[in-house]
């Protein structure tokens, strides 16, 4: 894939990470130190003083052409913004005469044990401190976990089984010493078909893809701009490559299309890489549940000369008519996006994650990537897993998971509209967070939920903005539609008792 770098008459392929890739191929050093393998780069744009301006003689973007729907993002009244802000404060203050007159007493744990994939049984303890169970159990409907597709349960347990007995449990190695076997090929062989590129790489971790594979890609020179979403895994691995990150606002492609043009008119960075997520989600960080508007961004960077990488951990296997993720959603060529990273932990149930692309860019992670030399492989059963549900991805058990995802979402996000809640996110998410704002709401919702059966997470400050608490349920394709109906009720009885009908919107 060629791509005319704007302002200059120089073609840089960036299927060729040895020649002009993320990095050169030497590794420089200087005063003893390693450069990280950096060269100065080529581009004319970095030296066209104007570019900033008047754009190098390259035109604006038309956004009007392109879908950059950001997802649903309804703003929240002055009134609940100060009545939040003042709960908040009252409740620490009288936290803090709460400490200073009696002996703190630790908050009851609430303890889950896995029951089925779209079950759950609660067990309930008596303090964090003292692990002692009280007995009481409870059934619920889980509504937290990302298992998209329902495969965490599905009846692969003969194959899973067989490569255990076959290769072990574990390999007590890394890929590049003993810890390669043919099922770890042939997983990076079908993940590259999947994918529709030429190779792939496969992790034993899902958040040590992006924390162990950014720093063999970026360095100091190279300039990050990411969006202000992205996940922790993304924010660290790019701490850990040194590289300059630079935030713009979510999913605003106009933003983004400002810095990118102010930043190639410095003249200072060798690479220019935008980063993204392909469903943003909560998973230690702000969730919303959105989209990117990758056709927009594809169009963009190839204007100007930029290189994309895009996280698809939320995506892959549960979007699209053939599960590919957002580029199948989109309608995007995954050849078009320069890196492509994504998880086995959400839609194939399992563990772990890969990163794919050109046949060069992974032979360069291989060398200078962290996770093929110094982490743990990846589980035989656990890539015979992957094997399993990425098969049946392809197959009529796959295409009737995805049509039941879809549907699953359309149903609960329509409900939930006609509640008169906030919800955010795409249509097409399964990923719907519900905006109750005052972290007292959040508890007392997730509270009534699980009397009533369901299981689900809240998130409030500091994992959210202040005034922005909220509830996430995460669709399945195993969820059924009583199921559904069950947890529609249990929310509505939720909503009716703690006013939870913010919306503004018609119903």
């Amino acid at each position: 894939m060629a791509t005319t770098i704007a302002g200059s008459r120089n073609v840089r392929d960036l299927s060729k990470p040895d020649e002009y890739g993320f990095k050169g191929l030497k590794e420089n050093v200087h005063n003893g130190k390693t450069t990280n393998g950096f060269m100065k780069s080529n581009d004319l744009r970095n030296g066209d003083t104007d570019f900033g301006i008047s754009g190098g003689g390259v035109p604006k973007m038309d956004w009007s052409k392109y879908d950059t729907f950001p997802g649903s993002f309804e703003k929240c009244t002055l009134l609940t913004a100060a009545l939040t802000h003042l709960g908040l404060y009252i409740l620490m203050f009288l936290g803090f005469v709460n400490q200073l007159l009696f002996t703190p007493k630790v908050a009851t744990e609430k303890n889950r044990e896995v029951c089925t994939c779209t079950l759950l049984v609660l067990r309930f303890a008596k303090s964090a401190a003292v692990r002692e169970f009280t007995g009481t159990e409870r059934r619920c409907i889980n509504l937290g976990s990302y298992n998209y597709l329902g495969f965490a349960g599905h009846s692969t347990h003969d194959e899973v089984a067989a490569a255990a007995r076959l290769y072990g449990l574990a390999l007590c190695s890394p890929r590049a010493e003993l810890g390669s076997t043919r099922l770890h090929r042939l997983l990076e062989e079908t993940t590259a078909n999947f994918l529709g590129v030429e190779a792939a790489i496969v992790v034993g971790m899902g958040f040590g893809t992006n924390t162990l594979g950014l720093p063999g890609l970026l360095g100091p020179g190279s300039l990050a701009l990411s969006d202000e979403k992205n996940h922790a895994s993304l924010i660290m691995g790019l701490r850990l490559a040194r590289a300059t990150v630079r935030v713009f606002r979510h999913n605003d492609v106009r933003h983004l299309e400002q810095l990118a043009r102010a930043a190639i008119a410095e003249r200072k960075w060798t690479k220019i890489v935008i980063v993204v997520e392909g469903v943003y989600s909560m998973e230690g960080t702000i969730m919303e549940g959105t989209i990117v508007p990758l056709g927009a961004m594809v169009a963009l960077k190839r204007r100007l000369g930029l290189q994309l990488y895009l996280d698809e951990a939320h995506s892959v296997g549960a979007l699209g008519p053939r599960g590919r993720g957002v580029c199948d959603h989109a309608g995007v060529a995954p050849a078009d996006v320069d890196v492509l990273m994504g998880t086995f932990t959400k839609s194939f149930g399992a563990a772990g994650g890969y990163i794919a692309g050109s046949a060069k860019l992974i032979n360069w992670i291989r060398q200078y990537g962290h996770a093929h030399t110094y982490a743990h492989a990846m589980s035989p059963p656990v890539a015979q897993q992957i094997l399993a549900a990425m098969r049946l991805v392809d197959e009529e058990e796959g295409r009737r998971r995805l049509r039941a995802l879809r549907e699953n979402t359309h149903y609960f996000r329509d409900q939930l509209r006609r509640m008169g809640v906030v919800t955010l996110g795409h249509p097409d998410s399964p990923v719907v967070p519900v905006l109750v704002y005052t972290f007292s709401k959040m508890a007392a919702t997730v509270e009534r939920l699980t009397e009533s059966g369901v299981a689900t997470v809240g998130v409030g400050f500091p994992a959210t903005p202040l005034n922005k608490a909220r509830i996430r349920f995460c669709l399945s394709a195993s969820h059924s539609r009583g199921q559904l109906e069950r947890c529609v009720e249990a929310m509505a009885r939720a909503v009716r008792e703690l006013g939870l009908d913010y919306s503004r919107q018609p119903r």
